[in-house]
């Protein structure tokens, strides 16, 4: 029997704590309770744990902060500390060299401890929170991980051998099958790859290497790669992908199914009256949003439900 691997790597939870190692446990738990046909498909969890990395530099800036004079007189002083600062935090830290070498040489440890027994006929899937798909397609594809004397190029091409059709390997590795992300801030990011007035493309850049792999693993699929995005009508980070991500490779939709799915009742207007109280909302309970799919129902439906999928076109399940 084949295995459906499900790699997940978290983002930033945007709350008053951070995510922990624990973080996918109830929802890959919920995904196999979901499967139509238990025993059928043998799943393997796989979370991959970067929350700890940034802490001490973030603290150190956030003490900084609190020392200023003018500190007790801004207003959100917790958003500030915690979910903004965490967010934007984690984000410029990753984008620099040092902690972002850091990052990925952590994610490197805990995939070869989770995928190194997997066979040729075992599967792949995706499931990523917020920032975490942005570090993991950078990883995957950016450009700025390319030259040898990069702090964490060998980590990167380590983890990019373990993917089917991906380069510096891209005739073996685990094939994945499908993609599902939560919470995704990756539209914005996307921003990265503009450069009109150079028309070089940026380090950042994740569109040539993308449109390889997905040509590759469209050959050996057969069809366009199924890609879930999952939206909280409330989470100020989430955004819709379904037209962009064609747009950044093929443009014809040929290499990627992409969807996009409200996990939650989207009308506002029962309880919300003006733009104001929005905005507020956003501030207030964006979090809990944020944080959502972890605990959703909904969420491990449709997961488990591709997953399915998958194993029947592949004679299983």
């Amino acid at each position: 029997m084949a295995t459906d691997y499900i790699v997940f790597v978290h983002g930033v939870n945007t709350r008053e704590k951070r995510e922990q190692p624990g973080y996918a446990d109830t929802l890959f738990s919920r995904i196999e309770d979901n499967l139509p046909e238990p025993g059928q498909i043998q799943l393997k969890k796989v979370p991959l744990y970067w929350g700890d990395v940034n802490i001490e530099e973030e603290d150190r800036l956030l003490s900084a902060l609190e020392g200023s004079s003018t500190w007790k007189q801004l207003w959100f002083q917790e958003f500030r500390s915690k979910q903004l600062l965490q967010f934007a935090g984690d984000a410029a830290l990753y984008i620099s060299r040092a902690v972002g070498a850091k990052v990925v040489d952590r994610l490197l440890e805990q995939a070869k401890a989770g995928l190194s027994n997997f066979k040729e006929q075992d599967r792949l899937h995706l499931v990523t929170h917020s920032w975490g798909t942005v570090i993991l397609f950078d990883v995957l594809f950016a450009a700025r991980w390319d030259p040898e004397n990069t702090p964490g190029y060998k980590s990167v091409q380590e983890i990019r051998k373990i993917l089917y059709g991906l380069e510096p390997d891209a005739g073996s590795g685990l094939r994945l099958t499908s993609i599902h992300t939560m919470g995704s801030p990756i539209a914005i990011f996307s921003l990265l790859d503009i450069d009109e007035i150079t028309e070089v493309k940026p380090s950042h850049d994740i569109t040539p290497q993308l449109q390889q792999f997905l040509e590759n693993i469209h050959r050996v699929l057969g069809s366009a790669l199924p890609w879930n995005n999952f939206i909280h009508p409330g989470d100020p980070v989430a955004y819709p992908l379904e037209v962009l991500l064609p747009q950044l490779v093929d443009g014809e939709s040929k290499f990627l199914d992409v969807q996009d799915i409200v996990t939650h009742n989207a009308n506002l207007g029962d309880y919300i009256t003006n733009a104001f109280s929005q905005s507020i909302l956003a501030l207030l309970h964006g979090g809990d949003a944020h944080s959502s799919y972890w605990q959703s129902e909904e969420v491990a439906k449709k997961i488990a439900e591709q997953i399915a999928r998958v194993a029947r076109r592949n004679g299983q399940g």
